[in-house]
């Protein structure tokens, strides 16, 4: 056998055909682990062991690489396995047991357990509500084909084609799920195209930025335009610090330390990993001013604060609905005015104005794209981990000074200048 390291993993070639079992020798490997590879490159990590009356399981923990399982963590994942199989569970057993079961309501119920702080959670649920489960919710998952998905979509896709193409959006993140956790042996979805399935259907990404005196206008009126103060203060964060909307409404002081806020895995919207966001001295204020307002209502409430910057309600904090509404029933105050066929600017926009501004301030695209913790694609993903941890706080002072100029009315293109080699 041989002791496992995720330098190993890295090196593993796979065989030629069929699959490859590297058992793990490492001293906190638990009995029967290892990692399994097969032609085509994939590595997941495997438990392997005998039920009491003697069969041979082979138990899949989950895939390695980025935004999957680590080394590590399946260890440790495997160990519980192996706790439970030593007191007479069959884990294999009891999986397939459940999936002859589970109903697509059962599992939709599963696919939302840590969703529910994401942005599109609202939207997902509403539409999985309206369309997917009065029609397919009391039908086994495992039973579930393509053909079955195709009649749901097809009467939409005439009437209601943005809504169709979010039910095939939602539908394909809920059987890729499904797939992952192998409550399904294949997506039935994974394959069909919304190009393929009606004009109108897939509708173009929204590209909507502020305009400098949009950005003007925001800046100088938010805070006294008679919006809940921590509502508006969680607005500025997200064009401050470029984050998503529902990662900013989230956020706790015990998330921030040393001048550095890391948005923990469990509230990345679209990542499985904790990203590090540098705060510059007006996300300071903005975190200062907070406090206080925080502090003010807990007195006026007798209540403590339970941990969350913008605790608009005892115990919780601003929702990203709550900032949707804000924005929409104070945008004459904020001169929040239809600009071209996307009409008014909603808080989502206010992260991809600041991720614009980015690039204008003369940020590169790399370190652009590090602040707003996207993936990096492909190869270079899972070799560079750079953490650009200086690059980014560079970069977030560069779009700090470039709006406040605009809020200022001075000339925002006098602050460009290339910083990507800057030390």
């Amino acid at each position: 056998m041989t002791k496992l390291s995720e330098d190993y993993l890295k090196a593993l070639e796979p065989p030629q055909k069929g699959r490859r079992i590297v058992f793990d020798d490492h001293k906190n490997a638990p009995r029967g682990f290892g990692v399994r590879i097969t032609p085509s490159g994939t590595v997941s990590f495997v438990l392997r062991y005998l039920t009491k009356d003697g069969k041979d399981r082979m138990l899949t923990i989950g895939e390695w690489g980025e935004n999957q399982w680590s080394l590590a963590a399946a260890r440790k994942q495997g160990g519980e396995y192996r706790k439970q199989i030593d007191s007479g569970a069959d884990i294999l057993e009891e999986r397939r047991a459940l999936r002859a079961e589970l109903t697509v309501a059962d599992t939709v119920k599963r696919f939302y357990v840590g969703k529910r702080d994401l942005e599109s959670f609202r939207d997902i649920r509403c539409v999985f509500e309206k369309y997917l489960l009065p029609q397919l919710g009391k039908k086994r998952i495992r039973t579930v084909r393509r053909r079955d998905i195709i009649a749901m979509i097809d009467p939409l896709v005439q009437t209601h084609p943005r809504q169709a193409g979010k039910l095939l959006g939602y539908c394909k993140q809920l059987f890729a799920w499904a797939e992952d956790r192998e409550i399904v042996e294949a997506s039935p979805v994974a394959t069909l195209r919304a190009s393929n399935m009606g004009k109108g259907l897939t509708s173009s990404k929204r590209a909507r930025v502020l305009s400098d005196d949009e950005l003007r206008a925001f800046w100088g009126r938010v805070d006294d335009c008679g919006m809940h103060k921590l509502t508006a203060l969680a607005l500025r964060m997200v064009l401050v610090t470029a984050q998503r909307p529902g990662e900013v409404a989230g956020m706790r002081w015990d998330e921030i330390k040393d001048k550095v806020w890391t948005v923990p895995a469990s509230r990345r919207g679209k990542t499985n990993d904790e990203h590090t966001v540098p705060l510059t001295a007006t996300a300071e204020a903005i975190l200062e001013a907070a406090r206080a307002e925080v502090a003010r209502l807990s007195k006026r409430r007798h209540k403590k604060p339970s941990g969350h910057v913008f605790e608009s309600h005892p115990g919780a904090p601003v929702s990203t609905a709550a900032m949707s509404k804000a924005v929409m029933r104070y945008a004459k105050a904020l001169a929040n005015q239809p600009d071209g066929p996307e009409g008014q600017w909603r808080p989502h926009d206010l992260r991809r104005t600041a991720r614009t501004g980015l690039a204008a301030a003369g940020v590169s695209a790399e370190v652009a794209e590090a602040v707003v913790g996207h993936v990096r694609p492909g190869v270079r993903g899972v070799y560079d981990r750079h953490g650009y941890d200086h690059e980014k706080r560079v970069a977030l002072e560069a779009w700090e000074r470039r709006l406040l100029r605009i809020a200022e009315g001075k000339r925002a293109e006098d602050n460009v200048v290339p910083i990507m080699g800057e030390k």
